[in-house]
């Protein structure tokens, strides 16, 4: 049986590949290890992200997990983060949410998270394959012991009152903000939040239909909102993905904010009130190079890590760190939430405005963001792994590398979620280094087609 679990999650085409078969073998196997030392009745939260093939994995799940004995308390279409937190609040023995995160519809993914609300590690998602493998016998309660259903209603307005209690005293009266919601599982909680706080809120692409999930929104498609906060004179916008683990920004020139410099804006700001643990951002090797140079100008180290939001997180708690994230907008505040929080993220980001009294273009402007291109080669998926190995590929790579500048480059991985090799090059002139990228993206669909 191939690997199931990626960098976020097992995924795939809903029905297809996800299927309710093995949502159900997953639930089965999830429940046996997360809850296999819990002292009585195990309780498991699940959520979802709306898409219409959520129903259909839900009940698969629930039903996986009822037949181990777990109570199944489900809470809807709601945030990732959400389950992370409120995991914790009710203390529960685990989480599942159902989401492929910004993929397409048709995709969808299961995510599991322990007691702490932490995504699993390697160790614990390969147990849960090996159960699923060798078909081994577990646990199969009758009567009593066969596990219920339950519902929590008060889950977003937890998860609400939540994020408004890490930013007491905030005040956003006179302030123009739009959000986009990428027809996912901040549509409701968001407005509600940026309301609350005082805002002037305009909402696009809040009305999920089970079909629309980033379809042309949210934090993988800006166009959008660009215009829109330029077309109603907005302050700031704001960009979530489908499950609401991501966030970027947009200024009131239409240009967008990425997640390197939502870091380095709260980093500094951290930082200066000395609340910035051990004066450290931790981000992925896909950060720009402008970020290390800002932390550097300012005093801050930049610790890197693998590209995933898990390893980022691995790297924060391991060494008590309190911020990082992605280029692609997974911003973890770990003092508040143990995963990347859309909304949270941009709660404090507005924060940090309100506090300077300064707009997010003057804040931006400060930090120097070198050119960068990122290729998506896509692959069979069963030749993934040999772009690594491929002399073809290799040669060409290394040809490119040796005619680099120290300015310059290049770094080429596989999708964790994905089909896809991505080629990411950096450099200041950005023409020369999309022609090396698009050069080794050639090669290597030539190679692999």
């Amino acid at each position: 049986m191939k690997k199931l679990f990626g960098t976020d999650g097992v995924r795939g085409i809903a029905n297809k590949e996800l299927t309710p078969e093995l949502a159900f073998e997953l639930g089965k196997a999830g429940a046996y290890i997360l809850t296999k030392n819990s002292s009585g009745v195990p309780k498991v939260l699940l959520g979802k992200d709306g898409r219409r093939s959520g129903d259909m994995l839900e009940a698969a799940l629930t039903a996986g997990l009822c037949s181990i004995g777990a109570e199944v308390y489900h809470c809807g279409i709601i945030p990732t983060p959400a389950v992370a937190f409120l995991i914790k609040k009710y203390k529960f023995d685990a989480g599942i949410m159902i989401s492929a995160s910004h993929n397409p519809m048709e995709d969808n993914g299961i995510k599991f998270f322990n007691s702490q609300g932490l995504k699993l590690p390697d160790s614990l998602e390969a147990e849960i394959e090996e159960i699923i493998a060798t078909k081994a016998t577990l646990p199969a309660p009758i009567g009593a012991a066969v596990g219920v259903v339950k519902q929590c209603p008060n889950a977003l307005d937890d998860y609400a009152s939540f994020i408004l209690s890490t930013v007491p005293g905030l005040s956003l009266n006179g302030m123009k903000i739009a959000l986009d919601c990428a027809n996912g599982a901040a549509s409701v909680v968001a407005p509600i939040v940026f309301e609350k706080l005082g805002a002037e809120v305009y909402t696009i692409h809040n009305s999920p239909d089970g079909t629309n999930i980033n379809a042309n929104c949210g934090s993988t498609h800006m166009e959008s909102l660009k215009q829109f906060v330029v077309s109603h004179n907005a302050d700031i916008g704001l960009a979530f993905d489908g499950d609401s683990d991501r966030m970027l920004a947009v200024d009131g020139t239409g240009q967008m904010i990425d997640g390197d410099i939502i870091m380095a804006i709260c980093g500094l700001d951290m930082n200066n009130r000395g609340q910035l643990a051990k004066n450290t951002i931790v981000a992925t090797v896909m950060s720009n190079q402008g970020l290390e140079v800002f932390c550097r100008k300012h005093g801050i180290e930049l610790c890197r890590t693998a590209v995933g939001d898990r390893y980022v997180l691995e790297k924060m708690l391991a060494d008590g760190l309190n911020l990082g994230g992605e280029q692609s907008g997974h911003l973890i505040f770990s003092q508040f939430n143990s995963t990347g929080d859309a909304v949270l993220a941009g709660v404090q980001l507005l924060s940090v405005l309100v506090r300077q009294g300064k707009s997010i273009a003057e804040l931006a402007k400060t930090i120097e963001i070198f050119p960068q291109v990122l290729i998506n080669v896509k692959v069979p998926s069963g030749r993934m792994a040999e772009y690594a190995t491929c002399p073809k590929i290799k040669k060409a790579q290394a040809e490119i590398e040796a005619s680099l500048t120290p300015d310059e480059r290049i770094l080429v991985r596989p999708s964790g979620t994905e089909p896809l090799v991505r080629v990411m090059m950096e450099g200041r002139d950005k023409k020369n280094i999309t022609e090396l990228a698009t050069k080794l993206a050639s090669v290597i669909e030539e190679s692999l087609k």
